[in-house]
């Protein structure tokens, strides 16, 4: 996957990479952190997928299926973006969420990192591999939906959201990056449309990744809950 700096996965490479960008497995009942299996898939809660952070934290990893195709370049001229800046910190007013931001990048084996958690809470992180948010292309951010503690972890709520709600991203050159969310999609770990969710896009948009479907039978999460956002003002 490219650095994002020009906007998500470049359709030559994109084949390649989806699978690293997954998340994949969430954890066992004790970490509830994201994990991210080999760059497409996302869970945050623990699991024992396949993916590389499934110790005490929630793997995210890209399914098998077959991926959505990239979403179209055209009309990219027309979109606002903003300029680069890294993000700090994540307002989601309308489920109560505030959390600074960490960044992370992916393991030695391709799979995403996740924010630890050692029973106190894990901050989200922002997939340094992606756009920044603002910048052209789908930026991403993880977060896990529990914790070792057995509190909600910071994306527990994310099912909550709705179309129209808004999400401030604050960026370190002191501008407010503010999205709208479009809709959230529940998706098998074992069908995850890798391009669709971390493919390009004409303008800014926005991904928040979790894990979902916990199998109380296993201990694991099965799917991933993704929320798609898009630019909508500066601040």
């Amino acid at each position: 996957m490219n650095s994002g700096r020009r906007g998500g996965l470049r359709a030559t490479t994109a084949a390649g990479l989806l699978l690293l960008l997954a998340l994949g497995g969430c954890g066992t009942g004790n970490s509830g952190t994201s994990d991210a299996g080999s760059p497409p898939s996302v869970s945050a809660a623990p699991s024992a997928a396949p993916s590389p952070a499934a110790t005490g934290s929630a793997a995210l990893e890209p399914a098998a299926s077959t991926p959505a195709p990239a979403a179209p370049a055209a009309s990219a001229a027309a979109r606002p973006v903003l300029a680069r800046s890294e993000p700090v910190t994540l307002e989601i007013p309308g489920i109560g969420v505030r959390t600074d931001l960490i960044e992370l990048g992916l393991r030695d084996n391709g799979s995403l990192e996740v924010p630890e958690d050692t029973g106190s809470g894990a901050p989200a992180s922002w997939y340094n591999g992606s756009p920044t948010p603002g910048e052209r292309g789908p930026s991403v951010m993880l977060g896990h939906v529990n914790s070792p503690s057995g509190r909600g972890g910071v994306f527990a709520d994310l099912r909550k959201l709705t179309p129209g709600a808004e999400v401030n991203v604050i960026r370190a050159d002191g501008s407010t990056a503010v999205f709208t969310v479009d809709r959230g999609a529940l998706y098998s770990k074992s069908g995850f449309p890798t391009l669709e969710v971390y493919g390009n896009t004409p303008g800014a948009e926005l991904r928040l990744i979790t894990c979902d479907g916990y199998d109380p039978a296993t201990g694991l999460f099965d799917d991933n809950y993704v929320i798609y956002a898009k630019l909508k003002d500066q601040q």
